[in-house]
């Protein structure tokens, strides 16, 4: 098998378009090699505890209403190329991801990091959840299979708060300065939210180096 590893933020909209294209291309190849790892990379890392609203982040981020909307203007029409939906009205607060991270986290012990990420991109891209309030991380929790009730619990302690502040860190000081970031085996680093083609020329050269006999290790 060959690892993939991703590191994003469930408020990243390149991340969830990125995702989107991955995933419709790993569909329709059901024997595709590769295992999918989730790791942690705010694109905030120093915002408040409680988030901010969305329109004062926006607007500090990019220099006013304006700067905003011309920021996103590329976001939206690749969302809307994809075929994605994106209700970017929905949404009225920013939050801090540091608790989402954790949700990822602790998910990836149980093995069902890939439906939180995907739960997590539709809450808060879709349904304009706030991804900040520990009562819809866990029902994030519950819907991917997990113990809501010892989420709540987790999410109440600072359990591995700091080990995804070392990792969000370790992952900056090795060069990474944005996400969607896709590492390929250790060995081949893709950065943005690439196309599905791209992803079936990766997937079509790694199936035709693999042996008949062998995992692709």
């Amino acid at each position: 098998m060959i690892k993939l590893d991703i590191l994003s933020d469930p408020i990243c909209p390149w991340c969830y378009i990125g995702k989107a294209c991955l995933d419709r291309v790993l569909a329709a190849v059901p024997d595709h090699p590769f295992v999918i790892e989730w790791h942690p990379f705010q694109l905030n890392p120093e915002m408040p505890a409680v988030g901010m609203d969305r329109v004062e982040y926006l607007e500090h981020k990019f220099g006013g209403r304006e700067g905003a909307l011309r920021s996103y203007a590329p976001v939206v029409e690749r969302a809307e190329a994809e075929g994605l939906e994106l209700n970017l009205s929905a949404i009225s607060r920013t939050p801090n991801t540091l608790n989402a991270h954790r949700l990822i986290h602790w998910a990836g012990i149980e093995g069902r990091q890939t439906p939180v990420v995907s739960f997590l991109f539709d809450a808060y891209f879709k349904q304009g959840r706030d991804l900040g309030d520990p009562e819809v991380l866990v029902d994030i929790a519950e819907r991917a299979e997990m113990d809501g009730a010892a989420i709540r619990r987790l999410l109440a302690s600072d359990a591995d708060a700091q080990m995804i502040r070392d990792r969000d860190a370790h992952a900056r000081a090795h060069g990474v300065t944005g996400v969607p970031t896709f590492v390929v085996a250790n060995t081949h680093v893709v950065v943005g939210a690439q196309p599905s083609e791209l992803w079936e020329n990766v997937l079509a050269e790694l199936m035709q180096t693999r042996p008949d006999d062998q995992p692709l290790q």
